[in-house]
């Protein structure tokens, strides 16, 4: 393939301005899907399928998770927004109207002529301030009774104060050296049922049943079993059955796998789960014995429920521990019970790690999912909280960072400070949809508070949703985690930073492992 070069500049500059137009577009009409549900009084979002199932949220990356979308940058901050809720759990619709509003106004001074590189060498200097400035300003939660660590729960769950009860109390079930385990997710312990009646308990939820209604369903003093296995003897060949010697090795396999499950017996084992199948032979003794088996259990309930319970995931080789070694490997609970329209097992009381369950209920197929994505942005907002301190709400932080940035334009040189700019600029958006959601004229309002930042020094200062006046947000209960605005305006940066470098969009030949010509 040949490929001329270009020797007319302008038409060169042409082509990268529209590629960088193309995908600022796209960009900004991802943002436009989500700004709408920003604030307390953000609308939902309708999203219908090809085949008219329908999801009504108000949660961002719900939204831009199911969106139909082609476009590449408009994937690319999919995928960024992604990673920003399994880091923080919250924060998506921010940081999606940050990057939108980077990349308009990046395109914007590229449109005038200003350099790509030096709007980036911008973009990359203003960040750095801004997280220093934010992260000396955040406060830390004081305790887990503080009521603005409740009202970070309410406003994460819009609203919603039966939510935010039950995350709150859940943390009493929980160490605080587990807030900070970062493999720990307190959005991970929520379970939304239909039907289900609101609570906290400490345990854990297996959506599973026992393996036929002959076994117990209530069982006290639990001892319990798990096996990261099928329950079953060792695998062999079937083909090896056609032999006397195999026929011979099937038998004493048989044996000796009847031989461990009446020694799961003898120790008093009341709880088997398993994370694959059960041997009918097995089955059948367990059952005679009163054991509850519950059978092909998901990897994370096991673990949830080893850590409950102190006890330690074997294979099936393990059934051979001698009686002495085997008591290691189990676990206890107080209660075990089963509940038959939930069609789900409660294990209740372990002796290991305590682990709090959040039951959240809800009259419809329809509003059990929206329930429980509200009740998981609770909790991860409750979690950042803890973790790294609280900020004001409602645009107030981010209009700071805007006045903290463009005091420090002079520092940097030449064209780089329109990058500055950009930032500038794009941090007043969040502030600018939130009132514009609530009904007031975002540039009037936008006004207002700058002037009363500056003129007070107190960077607390927002726009009351309810009257649209001037307030101070600590004052009222609006404050957002701090970890969830830094990552937030990360993620933008990372994503308006690699939208701008796109020189070219070029269209990737089909791939073709036959003819390697080109």
């Amino acid at each position: 393939m040949n490929v001329k070069p270009t020797t007319n500049s302008g038409t060169d500059n042409g082509e990268k301005l529209t590629a960088l137009m193309t995908n600022s577009n796209a960009i900004r009409a991802i943002a436009a899907a989500v700004e709408s549900t920003i604030g307390p009084k953000g609308l939902d979002t309708m999203l219908v399928d090809q085949f008219g199932e329908v999801v009504i949220t108000n949660d961002g990356v719900t939204i831009l998770e199911l969106m139909d979308v082609s476009h590449p940058a408009a994937r690319l901050l999919i995928k960024i927004a992604r990673a920003q809720q399994a880091e923080v759990g919250d924060g998506t619709t921010t940081a999606t109207i940050l990057a939108g509003g980077l990349v308009a106004e990046g395109v914007n001074q590229v449109a005038r002529g200003f350099p790509v590189a030096r709007i980036i060498e911008g973009l990359r200097f203003g960040p750095s301030r801004a997280l220093e400035f934010l992260q000396a300003r955040a406060q830390p939660v004081r305790g887990i009774e503080a009521a603005e660590l409740r009202q970070v729960a309410l406003i994460a769950g819009r609203g919603q104060t039966d939510l935010a009860d039950l995350v709150i109390e859940a943390l009493k079930f929980i160490e605080e050296e587990k807030w900070q385990d970062p493999a720990f997710k307190l959005a991970d312990t929520i379970v939304a049922r239909e039907a289900a009646a609101n609570e906290v308990f400490q345990g854990v939820i297996l959506n599973k049943q026992r393996m036929n209604r002959q076994m117990p369903r209530v069982i006290n003093g639990v001892k319990v079993l798990i096996i990261d296995d099928a329950l079953a003897p060792e695998e062999f060949e079937g083909d090896a059955l056609g032999t006397e010697t195999g026929v011979a090795r099937y038998l004493a396999l048989r044996d000796e796998f009847r031989k461990n499950i009446e020694k799961v017996i003898s120790l008093g084992v009341n709880l088997v789960l398993v994370d694959r199948g059960v041997d009918d032979l097995a089955e059948e003794i367990l059952t005679e014995a009163g054991i509850m088996v519950v059978s092909r259990v998901a990897y994370k309930e096991l673990r949830k429920t080893a850590e409950l319970t102190g006890a330690r995931l074997i294979k099936r080789t393990g059934l051979k521990r001698k009686v002495t070694d085997f008591e290691q490997v189990l676990g206890r609970a107080e209660r075990v019970c089963e509940d038959e329209k939930l069609e789900q097992i409660r294990i209740l009381g372990g002796a290991g790690s305590s682990i709090a369950t959040i039951v959240v209920g809800a009259a419809t197929p329809e509003i059990v999912g929206e329930r429980e994505r509200m009740a998981r942005d609770a909790a991860s907002a409750v979690q950042s909280a803890l973790k790294g301190g609280l900020v004001p709400g409602g645009g107030a932080i981010e209009l700071a960072l805007a006045r903290q940035i463009a005091q420090v334009r002079g520092e940097v040189r030449g064209m780089a400070a329109w990058g500055i700019d950009c930032l500038v600029e794009a941090l007043k958006r969040p502030f600018a949809q939130i009132v514009s959601n609530a009904g007031f004229n975002p540039l009037e309002k936008l006004g207002d508070v700058m002037a009363a930042q500056a003129e007070t020094g107190k960077d607390t200062l927002a726009i009351d949703c309810e009257t649209g006046e001037v307030r101070d947000m600590q004052e009222i209960g609006v404050v957002d985690p701090a970890l969830v605005k830094h990552y937030a305006l990360k993620t933008a940066v990372e994503v308006a930073e690699a939208i701008l470098r796109i020189n070219t969009i070029i269209k990737k030949r089909e791939h073709n492992p036959v003819n390697r010509e080109i």
